[in-house]
């Protein structure tokens, strides 16, 4: 049995972060867009909240329907964290599509 196989039966989901030369980040999973600008990019996944910082970040893709970010820019860090994120906070997708 793989790693993969075992947090697959630990959480029931898979997430994937694919990071080329620390210029291009692809994050699978993804619940919202909590927050961003060019030196953080805060993101609620399936396993938790997902903190990406780094210099000249943007957002080139998010598609919500299939769960999916890309961020690019030079990315210097990653961490997870729990999702302590409040409830009654809109996040930045509620806020653009209101």
């Amino acid at each position: 049995m793989t790693i993969e196989d075992k947090n697959m039966i630990k959480t029931g989901v898979i997430q994937n972060l694919i990071l080329e030369n620390r210029q291009k980040l692809s994050i699978s999973g993804v619940i919202d867009v909590l927050s961003f600008d060019d030196q953080v990019v805060m993101v609620e996944t399936e396993l938790g909240l997902l903190t990406v910082k780094g210099e000249n970040i943007k957002i080139n893709k998010l598609s919500l329907d299939t769960s999916e970010v890309i961020v690019e820019g030079d990315i210097s860090y990653l961490a997870y964290s729990e999702n302590t994120h409040e409830k009654s906070k809109q996040s930045l997708i509620s806020r653009i599509f209101k």
